[in-house]
């Protein structure tokens, strides 16, 4: 059996999202068993960026307002820099991801994927590591920032960039695997 077998995990993307940070995670979540829906707020499909230009086109599965934290085992949010600015200031992406700390589903977020997880207010107390350039932003929501591959803290896994892709994969299928984590809960 995989280790994600018969879990669903969700991708919350905008257009803008650094291409490889949602190919090269979505590929390791269904090579590990899992099913993956990419979620945005908008329908059809959203764009890449890679190498400083507009890129491949990626399928949405459901639109922000058709998916529920209740049918999904995991959270996934990759980077970019139009992508997270995009979805923190949209208060259903913001309330979509604070569901999960709610719950104590895990989390994955890489590169300036965590300035979304910023807004939950869900983040004070946490170790984590994003891109260099967010980290005083991650601080000042009260995180205990490190400059590491991977972090781990009690289900939210974050990486820096995409040269931590293969331990960042590594890591959030194991805390996809592991389920609810109970210090993770935020009610």
């Amino acid at each position: 059996m995989k280790k994600l077998e018969n879990k669903t995990i969700a991708i919350l993307s905008e257009t803008g999202f650094e291409e490889v940070e949602l190919t090269s995670p979505k590929k390791a979540l269904e090579e590990a068993g899992a099913t993956v829906h990419v979620i945005s707020p908008q329908s059809g499909t959203i764009k890449s960026w890679n190498d400083g230009n507009w890129n491949m086109d990626v399928k949405v599965n459901k639109t922000l307002s058709e998916a529920s934290e209740g049918d999904y085992n995991g959270l996934m949010l990759p980077g970019g820099v139009i992508n997270p600015d995009k979805l923190r200031r949209n208060k259903d992406a913001v309330a979509f991801v604070k569901s999960f700390f709610d719950k104590g589903k895990p989390i994955a977020a890489i590169c300036h994927g965590p300035q979304t997880l910023i807004e939950t207010g869900a983040l004070k107390g946490r170790i984590m590591t994003s891109f260099p350039s967010i980290r005083t932003d991650l601080e000042n929501a009260g995180v205990n920032w490190e400059d590491s591959e991977v972090v781990v803290d009690h289900g939210l896994v974050t990486s820096r960039s995409p040269e931590d892709l293969e331990a960042f994969n590594r890591k959030m299928v194991e805390e996809f695997a592991e389920g609810i984590h109970e210090e993770q809960k935020t009610s």
